[in-house]
């Protein structure tokens, strides 16, 4: 009986000692930080945006930044469309955003201010909402109804 339970017992600690190595390293790399980025194609245009996709990415945004250089921004991704509601307290400067429905298409494009605690509503039910410098889309021709293209780096 102990010769049948050898093996057994070699592959159970061989086992354990590879999950628990596994289990370690899985740790060390999820608990690193790594900004997502997308490339956000209107027309002829492109914005390169830090991509939220977490609750807590989603609820630090561009908080606390001195400056959003031209051709920047933040693209907010959600599991669904809903309507969405943003606000602008903690933030340093003026910033557009774009509501953009499952189909990539802009529903709703605001104009927000610094600092402000007013609530900024999506006009529909979104699934992506793009924070650009304020004035870009006005600047750039782009308006409700334009399509976007992402690609996710």
């Amino acid at each position: 009986m102990k010769i049948v339970h050898w093996p057994f017992t070699i592959i159970l600690a061989i086992g354990s000692v590879l999950g628990t190595a596994r289990d370690s390293r899985f740790v060390a790399q999820s608990s690193l930080t790594q900004v997502v980025t997308a490339l956000v194609i209107l027309d002829n245009d492109t914005i390169t945006a830090e991509v939220a996709a977490t609750s807590e990415e989603r609820s630090k945004g561009l908080m606390d930044r001195e400056e959003v250089p031209d051709g920047t921004g933040m693209l907010f991704t959600f599991e669904r469309e809903a309507m969405r509601t943003f606000w602008m307290q903690d933030t340093l400067v003026d910033l557009d955003i774009a509501f953009l429905d499952a189909s990539m298409t802009i529903i709703d494009i605001q104009e927000m201010e610094s600092g402000s605690s007013q609530i900024y509503e999506s006009s529909g039910p979104a699934k992506f909402a793009l924070e650009v410098p304020k004035g870009w889309f006005a600047e750039h021709h782009i308006m409700i109804g334009s399509r976007a293209k992402i690609v996710f780096l």
